[in-house]
């Protein structure tokens, strides 16, 4: 029975297509303008158990046995509809369209003990209109100027503040009478002002087409200090359209957010008319907004609409706390216009936003102006594509003349005052004069460097760094064979052209065995906009044979082997989103049996003699392709930014042991396939999987280290549940094929929040599974775990800290739980997490 109940999750997990006999059903559910529509119901009908939910982009599939049957689809907000099929042993597509419910039929619903709810009544007329008054249901190109400015408050300490407090007070007594310089004064509030503020303006063309298509060509880009707190200096990452039922702001928020001028709006939020006044002759309604639940639905404000035309005419929106990634608050405000009383054009947007840290409140605000709208243009059938922005080579190049005519939005005072002091400071430090002074600081050796840092030397106008390590870096007290000494040298050099060239070499002594050993490699990037980079190696090191082991297992004396190789690579996109990486490495192998080991902590820490075999060579080539369907980036001058995609990414490895070529004994073949993805499931949550299967092709003259290993799980340590199981006590190295699936689900407090004062908490809930076949010992792992997590401001990062329940079982084991705990760090370059 046991087998039996893995089978059937493998199959779920891994082999999704192949199931007891059944036909595969599977469609796409969409509205009334052919948008997919997320977190739809499909179920059959008199058989409730049969169901299943479109994903995040409409997409639903279902299992049924052969027979006929009358489906049902529904979705909040819309009219449920009836289809009937007949399912055969053939796959079935069936895309099905939901209409809004009527406005009529809203009215109708009981969301509210009160009988009467003008502001309701008033949002009902509006979204009864909202297809008509989109701007974005229209084709169109129109001109921006985007404004983003961060003002930094970074508080002295107060031991400073005294003992500058002192130094002045001995100052003024020693010397009487103080001559204040008032030009050093000027210059001090310049120089704290250029510090303490930072700077982006932006002009661009934004081209756009129904449903999601743009394009946007950056004319003119200034950055003038810091940008990495700045949000919104692009319209390619998120698009505040609050006239679509869901808003995806995956680089913001990490759920999904429902807006209230949607049809399922209407059933999420409450809308209270708070004022009416007439303006320009016109009657205004302010009406405010309050989530039902703020575990669903984080917006709450103000939307102001024109009475009887029920446009909108301004909304004032801010985003609930709990799920933004980085930020504190964040608030959204809106400005429309209409032309012809028929739609709503959007022509100016401010968010304010901001973050606070332990010795540093940042304020930001992004201002965007949106000017001179051209609709139903017609584009060329390929102008939009997975290239959605491009910066024109000369928008670094614009002077200040171009900027005062451009500009939209006017400067104030601070401002006009900052750029005078960041582009006097800035024409300063690039004087060659200052560039060398500072230079020869940071290139001055000190002790500290010397014992701790390392000695870097760095040569500005040719672009160039070096490093020696430390004498703390150099010494290396706990290593297998004994402590070494092993000083490193470190070079990068940088072109013009973002060509980039960095290499590595570190000499090592070792003190039980006298032993020399080295390493060094080189990398260069040749193509940045392919991401292309070639690499050279040459080793006579220590090496392991399960580089990706458990924590307890990796310092054994029998995973390390002694190696002398050289190696070649390159990795290159050979078109968007198609990746391939080639390496070659020809080794000569040894055992370390016969070297001489420190064994005082064998007692504390088990450890185990090293392997015994004969010396060999080996040469292996590996080719590594992968592929991720429209990826979507934005083309810098120089380089390529990678925005991602919502299709999986698929991938397949080839390794070849070759026989023979330069004396070579290992003779195999080993391959490798799958795929993963991560995807939003409306405003549930954020799901992730990993399928893969491997195997040997052939194995003819295969060794231990050639062999690929499920890595066993680490005793307290949560890894990576995309890559490695929590409960597996066993490292198997396998020559047959073996299955594998990863699932993990993050509600994003979605259904933690929905508990009483837990939102409050700031605390989530994430569950996920694993399964593991291994034909060659008949082993069968499966697992499931849950957990808690909350995010923590750590230094100017964001940690993450979870604790987790994990329930292994399997044929080979007996049922059991344990208990972990993990700990990561958001990447903030694409503000995702490892996992």
């Amino acid at each position: 029975m046991k087998k039996l109940g893995f089978f059937f999750l493998l199959a779920i997990l891994v082999f999704p297509m192949y199931g007891n006999s059944q036909a595969l059903l599977n469609g796409t559910i969409l509205d009334e303008n052919q948008t997919p529509i997320p977190f739809a119901k499909v179920f059959v009908k008199n058989n409730a158990e049969l169901r299943t939910e479109s994903d995040a982009n409409g997409y639903y599939e279902l299992r049924l046995f052969p027979g006929e049957y009358f489906l049902v689809y529904n979705a909040p907000g819309y009219n449920e509809r009836e289809s009937w099929l007949v399912i055969t042993d053939l796959p079935v597509q069936r895309d099905i369209q939901l209409f809004p419910v009527k406005l009529h039929e809203l009215e109708d619903i009981q969301v509210t003990a009160k009988k009467s709810n003008p502001g309701r009544e008033i949002m009902l007329k509006v979204v009864a209109k909202r297809d008509s008054i989109n701007p974005w249901n229209y084709t169109h190109i129109v001109d921006g100027y985007i404004k983003a400015t961060e003002k930094l408050d970074v508080k002295v300490k107060e031991e400073k503040e005294k003992k500058n407090k002192a130094n002045n007070t001995t100052t003024e007594t020693q010397t009487g009478d103080v001559i204040v310089d008032p030009f050093e004064e000027e210059r001090k509030l310049q120089t704290a002002l250029a510090n303490n503020m930072n700077l982006v303006e932006v002009q661009f063309t934004r081209n756009f087409a129904p449903p999601s298509n743009v394009k946007e060509v950056r004319n003119a880009y200034e950055k003038r200090g810091n940008d990495q707190n700045l949000y919104y200096t692009t319209t390619v990452k998120s698009n505040f359209n609050f006239f679509q039922n869901l808003l995806h702001l995956d680089d913001l928020h990490q759920s999904p957010v429902s807006s209230p001028i949607s049809g399922p709006g209407i059933l999420s939020y409450k809308y209270r008319l708070e004022e009416q006044y007439e303006e320009n002759g016109k009657k205004i309604n302010r009406i405010k907004i309050i989530p039902r639940s703020t575990a669903t639905t984080t917006l709450e404000g103000y939307i102001w609409v024109i009475d009887s035309t029920w446009l909108v005419q301004k909304l004032e929106l801010t985003l609930n706390k709990g799920n933004l990634l980085v930020y504190d608050y964040f608030k959204i405000t809106q400005t429309f216009d209409h032309p012809g009383d028929s739609l709503c054009v959007l022509t100016h947007q401010e968010l304010d936003y901001g973050v606070k840290y332990k010795d540093q409140t940042s304020v930001c605000k992004t201002v965007a102006d949106f000017t001179n709208y051209r609709f139903n243009t017609v584009f060329a059938p390929k102008f939009f594509g997975n290239e959605v922005a491009v910066t024109e080579k000369e928008a670094y190049e614009k002077d200040s003349a171009y900027w005062n005519k451009t500009r939209t939005s006017t400067l104030t005072l601070e401002e006009q005052q900052y750029i005078i002091a960041k582009d006097s400071i800035r024409d300063y430090q690039n004087r060659k004069e200052y560039l060398d002074s500072v230079d020869g600081i940071f290139n001055k050796v000190t002790v500290l460097k010397v014992l701790w840092f390392g000695v870097d030397h760095r040569n500005r106008v040719k672009k160039t760094q070096w490093t020696i390590s430390s004498l703390a870096a150099t010494t290396r007290p706990m290593y297998i064979a004994g402590p070494r000494i092993a000083p490193s040298y470190f070079y990068f050099k940088k072109w013009e052209n973002e060509h980039a060239l960095d290499c590595y070499t570190e000499a090592s002594i070792g003190i039980l065995n006298s032993d020399i050993k080295g390493k060094t490699w080189w990398r260069y990037r040749y193509a940045p906009f392919h991401f292309g980079t070639a690499n050279i190696q040459f080793n006579h090191d220590f090496d392991v044979i399960r580089s990706y082991d458990a924590i307890t297992q990796i310092y054994k004396r029998e995973n390390f082997i002694e190696t002398t190789d050289g190696s070649i690579g390159n990795s290159y996109e050979l078109f968007n989103g198609f990746y391939a990486d080639f390496n070659f490495d020809f080794s000569e192998r040894r055992s370390i049996n016969g070297y001489k080991f420190l064994t005082f902590l064998d007692e504390a820490v088990p450890n185990n003699d090293p392997l015994e075999f004969e010396t060999y060579q080996a040469a292996v080539t590996e080719l590594t392709l992968s592929y991720t369907p429209k990826q979507k980036f934005m083309r810098e001058p120089k380089k390529k930014v990678l925005l991602g995609s919502k299709y999986p990414t698929f991938y397949v490895t080839y390794e070849r042991g070759i026989p023979k070529l330069f004396g070579s004994d290992v003779d195999h073949e080993y391959g490798r396939a799958g795929m993963m993805q991560t995807f939003k499931i409306g405003t549930l949550g954020t799901s992730s999987y990993h399928i893969t299967t491997g195997k040997f092709l052939s194995a003819k003259n295969l060794y231990m280290a050639d062999f690929k290993f499920q890595r066993r799980s680490d005793p307290i340590w949560f890894s990576n549940p995309l890559y490695s199981f929590q409960g597996l006590d066993s490292s198997l190295p396998s020559k047959k094929i073996f299955y594998e699936g990863h699932f993990v689900h993050h509600d994003n407090g979605a259904i933690i929040n929905k508990i009483p004062f837990m939102k409050k908490t700031g605390i989530g809930l994430v569950i996920g599974a694993g399964a593991l076949y291994v034909q060659e010992y008949d082993w069968q792992h499966y697992e499931l775990f849950a957990g808690l997590e909350r995010n923590f401001k750590f230094s100017k990062r964001r940690l993450r800290i979870g604790v987790y329940a994990v329930a292994s079982d399997g044929n080979h084991i007996t049922p059991r739980m344990n208990y972990k705990v993990s700990f990561a760090i958001l990447d903030d370059r694409n503000m995702k997490w490892n996992f």
